[in-house]
């Protein structure tokens, strides 16, 4: 899903009308994708590798280990545990991430009916939850006893919600029809 020049004029044309851009290198783009998921109350080293060895599968990038930062007892966690992991993807492998999502990973989700316009924030980026990992096909389904979720945003250059909602429809994002 690279985006290449054509595409990008094609879109600067549509967005032209809808927002009254006047140069192409006004037209919004994905800066970054960032893909994290927690690690919850584990403990056992071998839910962590698991983890990691299926976001390294769906990204195609090694993730990073993302430690806690205070120790909170209630909770049974120290400073330093791992709470989480993290990837931060860029240029090719951002654009394949984001081809997958659009045309493979999302349509497999369980009832699904679109992406919420309220997903978007005021700085125009979109969070997208995903409750099992098991809708990209890279993961294999026969331990669905492992099923982990994670956090997709996708970080545009973008200053405002309405720009935003018109730069991803364009995108190819699938949001929910307004009633």
């Amino acid at each position: 899903m690279q985006i290449t020049k054509e595409k990008q004029n094609k879109m600067f044309e549509v967005l032209k009308g809808v927002l009254g851009f006047s140069n192409v290198m006004q037209t919004p783009r994905v800066e970054k994708v960032v893909i994290s998921t927690g690690v919850g109350k584990l403990k056992d080293k071998k839910k962590f590798e698991l983890i990691t060895d299926r976001l390294s599968k769906i990204t195609g990038q090694k993730p990073s280990a993302r430690p806690a930062k205070k120790s909170i007892a209630s909770f049974k966690v120290r400073e330093g545990d791992t709470s989480g992991y993290q990837v931060t993807l860029r240029g090719a492998r951002m654009h394949d991430f984001l081809d997958k999502l659009i045309h493979i990973a999302l349509p497999r989700t369980r009832d699904f009916r679109g992406i919420s316009p309220n997903s978007i924030d005021e700085m125009g980026n979109l969070t997208i939850g995903v409750k099992e990992h098991t809708i990209f096909p890279e993961t294999s389904d026969e331990d669905l006893r492992d099923v982990f979720g994670m956090s997709i945003t996708l970080v545009t250059s973008v200053e405002d919600k309405e720009t935003a909602k018109a730069f991803l429809t364009e995108l190819g994002i699938p949001f929910k029809k307004e009633e």
